[in-house]
């Protein structure tokens, strides 16, 4: 296995990640900013406040992304699995 494969490998790897984690932190990111902005107004500085509402819309991002994130990993390992005998030349 040469160098470039190695390296588009590697890069494919990371953006799979990147591509399949986006949805969950995004979704993390918003309601983390709307508590923040709750949190500003009402001027309650609570640290704990804002882990259950992160959970349960990570938790509904599952429900909602799950198939999207599992069809897209499958695909990858797919991929992966029909192209090793070019990578353990």
């Amino acid at each position: 296995m040469d160098q470039g494969t190695v390296i588009d490998l590697a890069q494919r790897s990371i953006m799979t990640v990147i591509y399949v984690a986006t949805p969950m932190l995004g979704l993390s990111l918003i309601v983390g900013l709307a508590i923040s902005i709750f949190q500003a107004t009402t001027q309650i500085h609570e640290q704990t406040l804002t882990f259950i509402p992160k959970i349960l819309a990570v938790l509904l991002g599952i429900a909602i992304f799950g198939p999207w994130m599992l069809k897209v990993l499958m695909e990858y390992t797919q991929s992966i699995y029909l192209n090793i005998n070019q990578f353990i030349r």
